[in-house]
């Protein structure tokens, strides 16, 4: 079996004080005061399911069925679907939480997992969740645990694959190598071989970019205690992501909205990105010609989006909430759930639909993916990832426009960082 990640738990300050943004979703909507009633059974309740998605106008829709698929399977438990918009979602439900309220359910991105596991605000599930009998894929289960405590079960992974033009590019590079060889041949005129953020203001998309560099080049940014920032693998991944920069196959200076444009327009032939990228490209070009395929590192490693869905602390209706996470973890909820998803896993290994493959061929080069991905956190430090982040990516574009070394910007990121961790 695959390592248990745990991540330590640190200093989170300012939980309880941030300003609420919006929405105010009350843990205790409708019910009795307790988790159960008497003999061990659940006691009639409403609860309230927090999750960013449930506002995305592709997927939030898909949600909304399989809750009512719920709701319709049993006339104890119903759930309310809460949208709050992703820009706000973190800060809001965190901070409803650090003041003794917010939803019963939460999806949690991975560094609001860590922060709310961190401080207290989540259920524990040790003795809930039973990974080897519900056959729990190794890979993304081993970051739901905080101090060895299981927090959270997997709701959906979204693996990162290098998405190619067909068009422009008929068989995919299967090595670093031929990746910088495809990218300046297909690099002429107002056509570039490969896009990737590559500015200060982009701070968050160019961590995510980095991210698959770093790993794919055996780096980490660290061993679960330490940081290891300036990691000599770290090193030389984040030189290949300079060496492309210097090459000029990318549109320098352009926004993911706009590079994604150009790709949906035939103007980039290749790009790092994750599952939920997909219903995006044939959203703004439905004819658009393009596959997918594993990034071509030395090392089959990546980053991904993981989304854990847990119990908050605070709820009332413990008992209701597990009964739902019980529910979607039953085998033909996880296929309905990943076929909601899309290019996304799920908690439990599922198979494909013919229906879905004929209209998707290379799904499972994303489902393959799950167990070598890693979240875009700093293992052992998620909730101090923020303020890492702002530190490395400050100092790669730095090395970027030539002012130090990729060397240089790695051992100046782990001085300053070492300092914020303590």
């Amino acid at each position: 079996m695959m390592a248990t990640h745990t991540f330590r738990r640190s200093r989170l300050g300012g939980i309880a004080l941030l300003a609420v943004a919006g929405l105010t979703l009350s843990a205790c909507s409708t019910g009795g005061s307790s988790d159960s009633a008497e003999g061990g059974e659940i006691e009639p309740a409403t609860i309230t399911f927090a999750a960013s998605t449930f506002g995305d106008p592709g997927l939030g829709p898909r949600l909304q069925e399989l809750v009512d698929e719920y709701n319709a399977s049993q006339d104890i438990v119903t759930i309310e679907p809460a949208a709050v918009p992703f820009p706000t979602f973190g800060q809001t439900v965190l901070t409803q939480m650090g003041g003794g309220e917010g939803p019963d359910l939460v999806r949690f991105d991975m560094p609001e997992f860590t922060s709310a596991a961190d401080a207290g605000l989540l259920e524990p599930l040790d003795d809930k969740i039973d990974a080897d009998e519900l056959g729990l894929q190794e890979g993304p289960d081993q970051y739901m645990f905080v101090n060895d405590e299981r927090y959270g079960v997997i709701f959906d992974t979204s693996n990162y694959v290098m998405y190619y033009n067909t068009d422009l590019i008929p068989e995919p590079p299967t090595t670093f190598d031929e990746f910088m060889d495809v990218a300046k041949a297909t690099t002429q005129g107002d056509v570039y071989g490969l896009a990737f953020r590559q500015t200060q203001a982009e701070e968050n998309g160019v961590w995510q970019d980095i991210f698959n560099y770093v790993y794919g080049f055996g780096g980490e940014w660290s061993d679960g205690e330490e940081l290891t920032l300036n990691n000599p693998k770290n090193v030389e991944g984040l030189e290949a992501y300079q060496s492309l920069y210097d090459a000029n196959v990318i549109p320098k200076g352009a926004d993911a909205a706009t590079f994604r444009k150009m790709f949906a327009q035939n103007k980039v032939g290749m790009e790092l990105n994750n599952g939920g990228y997909l219903v995006a490209t044939r959203g703004t070009n439905p004819d658009l010609n393009f596959s997918v395929a594993p990034i071509p590192f030395p090392v089959r490693a990546q980053g991904a989006i993981m989304a854990p869905i847990v119990i908050n602390a605070n709820s009332e209706h413990k008992d209701a909430a597990m009964d739902f996470i019980n529910w979607v973890l039953e085998a033909e909820n996880q296929t309905s759930l990943q076929e909601a998803l899309g290019a996304s896993s799920v908690a439990t290994k599922t198979t494909r639909s013919d229906e879905q493959l004929a209209e998707t061929p290379f799904l499972p080069v994303y489902d393959e993916l799950t167990n070598s991905s890693s979240p875009q956190i700093v293992v052992g430090f998620g909730p101090q990832t923020a303020d890492i982040r702002k530190i490395v990516v400050t100092q790669v574009i730095s090395a970027l426009q030539g002012q130090q070394t990729m060397e240089e910007a790695l051992d100046n990121a782990q001085d300053e960082a070492e300092q914020i961790v303590g």
